[in-house]
């Protein structure tokens, strides 16, 4: 009966990692589209570059402040005022491309 608890206990640690792992995937590839959406009207030449300082940029603090100060700022200086809402509509509509991207059966 303990191997039953056992296998039990290994199988939810196995799904609660790969769950982690998906949605770190997710996040990451939301970003990246995300990043590539600001590179281009920013009309930056190195857009997979920019697009990789969007994703490390959300790796410094839970939540999405961190990514969209940056995304701000760097549109701010090249007079872009686009409105922090309609940044979040945007990351909210990334994030379901990247889930339809990685999830392809939801």
């Amino acid at each position: 009966m303990t191997d039953n608890f056992g296998d039990r206990e290994k199988a939810f640690e196995a799904k609660f990692a790969h769950d982690a792992e998906m949605k770190f995937k997710i996040l990451a590839r939301r970003d990246k589209l995300f990043g590539l959406w600001v590179a281009e009207i920013l009309e930056k030449v190195g857009a997979d570059a920019y697009a990789r300082d969007v994703i490390i940029s959300d790796l410094e603090e839970a939540g999405d402040a961190d990514i969209l100060r940056k995304v701000i700022g760097d549109l701010d200086a090249a007079n872009h005022l686009i409105p922090e809402a309609d940044l979040v509509v945007k990351l909210s509509e990334f994030l379901v491309e990247a889930e339809s991207q990685l999830n392809p059966k939801t």
